[in-house]
């Protein structure tokens, strides 16, 4: 009787494929298990967040996270099956020949040099606009049922389908380009292909990063200078203080998409810039305009106190102590070296990629595998390779990776800790988990595989139990 060591390496090679794919997701899936019976289990806020998270905000948070765990589990379950009918039914070959007839219809047949990389140019078109269209629905769930629902979503659905539209453009227009080059110098390279191709994407993973910000996040997102004042003047100061080369702050509308928070910085020596969300800082962001005044003395109104008793919208964001000592945490990554460290890893994993890459590219097995009998083409082996065959030492190194970043995390913090703003980030990440309704009780195991970022209150307690009431 044949057994499954009997087969060609080939058959092996496929079923490997299929068989590591399915065993991450079923651990993905125990692991959000684990996650959501805590969900459900916790009930009630513990004994020890009783005086930093109320009652409504904890069972909102629950809720909200229990809602994206139930998503994120059918989300999976689909894509893992989307992906196994295509490997089964030999989808990836039969877009290839559909690529080759949209070529051949511009006379592009095989009798021409360029033909190759011309039906790969398609193929990859085609691919992601298969997955554009079939992750859509999953998109349009999620933004407009649970992000809607636990009041988040601030899009409407024609802004929503022109995004998409305009992300697909913008994609294509960087994606398509960069790929035809990389083939064209895997082509020409020789032996020593890998260098050149590491290298050309060293250039332009760098080259995107210091012209996002600047070129194209702005044709997503309105950018505003932050304007002179307080503020302004002491992230200028802090950032002399510690010699970072700081040149512009801005402001990004983010509250036109959600009101979730957040803060970066970017750009290379000595041209540094600051990027704040709207939605981090109470004093600028616009969801907190639709809130009635606080702390309005009854005596000042003229309306009965059955109306001034209603309930009004929680303030959202940090003030501004809160705001520089986020900013600290961030600033903290950069004087630590964190950023440069994350540049050298990727580039050296890039590295041992490409140059692996160049071993297994001449083995024909792998293309017969996923039904390339007749041809190896070089945009196949590159999706073959670096998707399939690389998986478990991806899933591998992704687990280093989050665990790094959370010990960077920590790091982050003391700094802001030694800048001596303790007590505005202990303050700043009680608000911000609020706001972004967090959940603060996780599963040791999920935590661990999954959180790139400590759980609360691991960080309140590495910066040492400060607390502002």
């Amino acid at each position: 009787m044949e057994t499954i060591l009997d087969l060609p390496i080939e058959n092996k090679i496929f079923y490997a494929v299929l068989v590591f794919s399915w065993t991450v997701y079923l651990w993905e899936a125990y692991l959000a298990y684990r996650q959501r019976r805590i969900y459900r289990s916790t009930m009630h806020v513990p004994q020890e967040l009783g005086k930093i998270m109320d009652t409504d905000t904890f069972e909102k948070s629950r809720l909200y996270q229990l809602d994206k765990s139930n998503f994120s589990f059918w989300s999976g379950l689909y894509s893992e099956t989307e992906g196994t009918l295509i490997l089964l039914l030999g989808g990836i070959p039969f877009l290839w020949k559909v690529a080759g007839t949209v070529t051949a219809r511009f006379g592009l047949g095989p009798e021409y040099e360029v033909c190759e990389c011309s039906t790969s140019l398609s193929f990859l078109m085609l691919a992601t606009l298969f997955s554009a269209f079939t992750g859509l629905p999953w998109s349009i769930y999620n933004t407009f049922v649970i992000e809607e629902k636990h009041g988040f979503n601030q899009q409407t659905l024609g802004f929503f389908l022109k995004d998409a539209v305009k992300k697909f453009i913008v994609t294509q227009c960087i994606l398509l380009p960069v790929t035809s080059l990389l083939l064209y110098i895997i082509k020409i390279g020789g032996d020593f292909f890998f260098i050149y191709a590491w290298l050309f994407t060293l250039g332009v993973s760098l080259v995107l990063v210091t012209i996002y910000a600047d070129y194209i996040a702005p044709l997503f997102d309105k950018f505003t200078p932050l304007p002179e004042g307080e503020l302004k003047e002491e992230i200028e100061s802090m950032s002399k203080s510690i010699n970072f080369p700081l040149t512009k702050v801005y402001v990004v509308e983010g509250s036109k998409r959600s009101s979730h928070s957040n803060a970066y910085f970017y750009g290379f020596f000595k041209n540094k810039r600051i990027v704040l969300f709207d939605t981090l800082m109470e004093d600028y962001s616009p969801l907190n305009k639709d809130g009635e005044p606080e702390n309005v003395p009854a005596e000042e109104t003229d309306t009965p106190t059955e109306a001034k008793a209603k309930p009004k919208n929680k303030k959202q964001g940090c003030n501004n102590p809160e705001v520089l000592a986020v900013l600290g945490h961030e600033l903290g990554h950069w004087k630590l070296g964190h950023t440069v460290k994350n540049i050298v890893i990727s580039q050296m994993n890039s590295f041992l990629c490409f140059f692996l890459f160049a071993v297994l590219i001449g083995r024909k097995e792998l293309f017969i595998a996923f039904g390339f009998y007749d041809s190896q083409p070089t945009l196949i082996g590159l999706m073959i390779i670096f998707q399939f065959i690389f998986s478990p030492y991806n899933e591998v190194l992704s687990f280093c990776l989050t665990v790094l970043s959370r010990r960077f995390e920590f790091q982050a913090d003391a700094f802001a800790r030694g800048m001596g703003r303790a007590s505005e980030l202990y303050s700043a990440l009680i608000k911000l988990n609020k706001d972004n309704l967090g959940f603060p009780v996780a599963d040791w195991l999920f935590s661990m595989w999954h959180y790139s970022h400590p759980p609360l209150l691991e960080r309140l307690r590495a910066l040492g139990g400060t607390k502002q009431d």
